[in-house]
């Protein structure tokens, strides 16, 4: 079977259904701590909790947490290949929870549920859907958990898949 951009699976509003099983991610992340002080370093997060052990070590996690918005980061992208790849525009995220830390060294996989969805008022050939993600570590503790909105096209609405014209034919 030959997969080009056109038959690669783009998520149009159609394929998001309330209710139903959970989505779930097909990888999982281990967070690293170099992902973690480069996060909190390009976002200016200056709490130390996340990139000083020494004063970790006093906290009473005893040891540096991951930025809680690279969580959210994560988690998030871990959901995109199911939901949201084709999407125009997140529209916001909410009820954001921390139930459990994350720590470098975790693993981190995603589930999804889809909530609600609408045709846009405004643009008809795109949906609004909104869904609960969650963020699951290796030991099946839940460490984030929200509600996001996106806008993503219709079937009819979605641009055509782009792939350049290769400058030559296969070689033999």
């Amino acid at each position: 079977m030959v997969m080009d951009g056109t038959s690669a699976r783009r998520i149009c509003f159609e394929d998001l259904e309330p209710g139903g099983s959970p989505i779930r991610s097909a990888i999982g992340r281990t967070v690293t701590d170099a992902d973690n002080v480069w996060f909190t370093c390009l976002t200016m997060n200056t709490n130390q909790i996340h990139f000083n052990t020494a004063y970790a070590e006093d906290s009473r996690f005893e040891r540096p947490l991951v930025n809680s918005t690279l969580t959210l980061a994560l988690v998030t992208g871990l959901t995109v290949p199911d939901t949201s790849q084709n999407a125009v525009a997140n529209l916001g995220w909410s009820e954001v929870t921390l139930p459990n830390p994350v720590f470098a060294g975790d693993t981190i996989w995603a589930e999804t549920r889809v909530l609600e969805k609408r045709l846009s008022r405004s643009k008809p050939a795109l949906g609004v859907v909104t869904v609960r993600s969650r963020g699951i570590n290796q030991d099946g503790a839940v460490v984030i958990e929200f509600r996001r909105a996106f806008m993503v096209p219709t079937r009819a609405g979605a641009a055509p898949a782009r792939f350049p014209e290769a400058e030559r034919e296969w070689a033999a």
